[in-house]
């Protein structure tokens, strides 16, 4: 007799499970409060869905925090095995300029969600809708839309809590902890940075980006692009620090990055070009010498003394390692991705609660940090296959 298994969510880390998991040994129901599945994948998608990365599996590793917490699953269901599988569900994919990987051209992101419920229809998954999880009775059984629903196995697919509007809001959190199951309070990340910028700086460049800059925070560094906006800077290159910057700001309450703006050029070069510059002010040398934007032109002459900006040598050591400082962080229903949930001292290495055999917790509202990229919906996906291939090796 098949054995049940029940999860409660749909969104990847659910939808890669419910995919892996063996249907000749287990009757597996997707229970999803909202109308439909993966509606935070959608809103993923509206700015090009970007379903993973290409860089190699070893590097991927070290792009989460804690960096060995998702080894094993990532290491069980690398980017390549995500990209093959969507291939043989009819979703081919191609690797974009950025090295990210997205489905070919022509295929929408609902396309991509119901190519996926597709396959998993005719694997015989049963959804239901409209079904909110509420808690346990007490013989740890689910309590469903007040209705008691047993399960051999249960796999919570709860998300994080960002974006309220896809269901992703976080309310479990305070179940979980009823229960006993240690938690930590959901924060934002990938999200905006706020920065008290100079009122005239902000009104000639709100809207603005920093193009080709690394930024550093702590020991961490990252390459790309970030813009300026009232309240402080988003973009690739400040969310990868996510991280980083909440730890600073909950010791120090501030936290301050470093921006290079010439990351290309070393401190000697740029000092040359200063130096030996045959335009005749400093701002043509950063404008035609350095190539350096307007906006980054006027950060510079904002934040610095006048006899700074003029002195070659240390303004060159400027560009190369720009303070900025950082005073809070954008709000949590905003953010693209939230930390926080479930404890990972809760759950043993295959995300089993130590509270409550027999039922797991994966994706997004567990508590470890991804960049974007794709390295959101990577670990997801590879977090639900590693514990299918674990739940289907039990009997």
């Amino acid at each position: 007799m098949k054995k049940s298994i029940s999860i409660i969510g749909s969104g990847p880390s659910a939808l890669l499970l419910a995919a892996f998991l063996d249907t000749t040994k287990f009757e597996v129901t997707i229970y999803e409060k909202n109308k439909t599945a993966g509606r935070k994948l959608l809103v993923a998608g509206k700015g090009g869905f970007n379903l993973t990365h290409s860089e190699s599996i070893l590097d991927f590793i070290e792009r989460y925090t804690p960096t060995n917490f998702l080894k094993d699953a990532l290491l069980s269901f690398t980017n390549d095995d995500f990209r093959n599988w969507l291939q043989s569900i009819g979703i081919p994919t191609y690797i974009g300029s950025s090295k990210r990987i997205y489905p070919e051209e022509g295929i929408k992101p609902i396309t991509v969600i119901n190519t996926i419920l597709n396959h998993l229809k005719e694997k015989g998954i049963v959804f239901k809708y409209e079904h909110t999880f509420s808690g346990w009775n007490a013989e740890n059984n689910l309590i469903i839309n007040n209705a008691i629903i047993p399960s051999d196995y249960t796999v919570f697919s709860l998300g994080g809590a960002s974006w309220k509007i896809t269901g992703s809001d976080g309310s479990w959190l305070e179940t979980f902890q009823e229960k006993g199951v240690n938690t930590a309070p959901f924060e934002a990340s990938n999200c905006a940075f706020k920065i008290d910028w100079n009122p005239d700086f902000i009104t000639q460049n709100e809207g603005t980006p920093l193009k080709n800059i690394t930024i550093t925070c702590a020991d961490k560094k990252q390459k790309g692009e970030a813009v300026i906006t009232k309240f402080g800077l988003e973009g690739n290159a400040i969310y990868a620090l996510s991280p980083q910057i909440r730890a600073q700001l909950k010791t120090e309450e501030k936290a301050t990055i470093y921006i290079d703006f010439k990351p290309t050029f070393t401190l000697e070069q740029v000092t040359s070009k200063m130096v030996n510059s045959n335009f005749k002010n400093t701002t043509q040398t950063l404008k035609k010498g350095l190539k350096l934007s307007n906006s980054e032109i006027d950060l510079l002459k904002i934040h610095l003394s006048k006899e700074t900006y003029l002195d070659s040598e240390i303004l060159s050591k400027y560009i190369k390692n720009f303070p900025l400082e950082i005073t809070g962080l954008g709000k949590l229903n905003a953010a693209i991705s939230s930390v926080g949930g479930i404890d990972l001292n809760a759950m043993d290495t295959h995300f089993q609660l130590d509270k409550i055999p027999n039922q797991y917790c994966i994706g997004e509202m567990v508590n470890w940090d991804a960049p974007t990229g794709g390295y959101l919906i990577q670990a997801c996906a590879s977090s639900g296959v590693y514990l299918a291939k674990h739940l289907n090796e039990i009997d």
